[in-house]
């Protein structure tokens, strides 16, 4: 993780930008206090589509009704 001044941010936000693109995570510092995060859009984890198939299975009681007393817990 990076840190830069508030500064050195205003001056080169096109650079730091482009290194959130490639996957760095950059902190902004106001003096000696961390003050933002710049992150990419799409830094997060990314999920694949059928990463537990064969793993989890739903049956048929998955669509039956709850019974009265755990819908009441759930409605208040």
């Amino acid at each position: 993780m990076k840190t830069v001044t508030m500064h050195k941010a205003k001056t080169t936000l096109s650079q730091l930008v482009a290194e959130v693109e490639a996957g760095e995570e950059i902190i902004i510092m106001r003096g000696k206090v961390p003050a933002a995060r710049l992150v990419g859009l799409h830094a997060g984890a990314t999920r694949t589509f059928g990463a537990l198939a064969g793993q989890v299975a739903v049956t048929a009681a998955f669509f039956e009704p709850l019974p009265e007393s755990e819908l009441e817990s759930w409605e208040g």
